[in-house]
């Protein structure tokens, strides 16, 4: 194949690799966004099973309810907070609610850290298709990426694992933020410190750079359990980069759509402008400082 002839091929490529990923990114933000508007996220009841067995229900239905602890044949109550039981999410988790939230973990992270990695799955598509017609073909991008997901589906368990956790310490409201300005203020330090500990530095220096990250991990791979295990390990130093700033969600709302993008917006950021340290440093600090204002404000 000639230079001419391969270099429109892998312009081919790497457009149909990026329409792939902009279908994927799409796809997933549209589905965080009908979550955010129709979502009733499952909380563990502060009160009785009463309570939970009320959640969910339509609030267009409570205008012959009255709030005084009567129902609407004026029959007494027993004086239970009505508003409160009717309040958006809280009944208990059960099985499928446990699956819906990792659902909504997983998607999300596919939605905000796909286009992040786009620099490293088009330089992977375009050495393919040239390894392929150099007669030594490497395994498959879809290998790499799939490897990479992995990562951030386990991610995913253990985000639900920690929202059903500050859900049953009722630390969360039902827009799935922490009415809390100490744990948002511990939070938000943590995440600031995380953003200058030297381990970030590794993992976000992986990120940064594509080629280095393969020369220190041996090059493509011709198999596919070889690609795929390339793809988990740099899903490792992406989630090393980025947990703390996904634990922030907790602080301005797993469903707030704005927060959910302005987090995304920072992690692409972070990877794709040639700054070393400088964002998150700056960025840290700023959250930290956020943070000790949030813990002892001023009087």
């Amino acid at each position: 194949m000639g230079d001419t002839a391969l270099e429109a091929v892998l312009r081919r490529d790497r457009a149909v690799v990026t329409a792939a990923l902009v279908v994927i990114t799409v796809l997933a933000w549209a589905y965080v966004l009908w979550l955010a508007a129709d979502m009733v996220m499952p909380v563990t009841p502060a009160s009785d099973s009463a309570a939970g067995d009320m959640a969910g229900m339509d609030m267009s239905n409570m205008s012959g309810m009255d709030m005084g602890g009567k129902d609407m044949s004026g029959n007494d109550m027993g004086g239970m907070d009505m508003s409160a039981a009717m309040e958006p999410g809280l009944r208990a988790w059960a099985t499928a609610d446990f699956a819906f939230i990792f659902t909504m973990w997983a998607v999300m992270m596919v939605g905000m850290m796909t286009p992040s990695v786009a620099p490293m799955l088009l330089l992977y598509a375009g050495v393919g298709r040239k390894a392929l017609a150099d007669g030594s073909p490497i395994a498959s991008t879809a290998w790499f990426f799939t490897g990479y997901l992995v990562v951030w589906v386990a991610f995913s368990i253990v985000a639900t694992g920690a929202q059903w956790l500050l859900a049953r310490l009722a630390l969360l409201n039902a827009s799935m933020a922490t009415d809390s300005a100490v744990l948002g203020g511990l939070v938000l330090i943590a995440a600031g410190l995380y953003q200058w500990a030297p381990i970030k530095g590794v993992c976000l220096r992986q990120c940064q750079a594509p080629i280095a990250f393969l020369a220190s991990h041996g090059g493509f791979r011709t198999t596919a359990p070889g690609a795929l295990r390339l793809g988990i390990d740099h899903g490792a130093y992406c989630l090393g980069c980025c947990w703390a700033l996904m634990a922030l969600l907790f602080v301005g709302g797993v469903m707030n759509v704005l927060w959910i993008a302005g987090i995304a917006i920072l992690v692409l950021l972070e990877k794709m402008i040639p700054t070393g340290q400088l964002i998150p440093r700056l960025s840290g600090a700023l959250m930290a400082a956020i943070g000790v204002w949030l813990v002892f404000p001023p009087l």
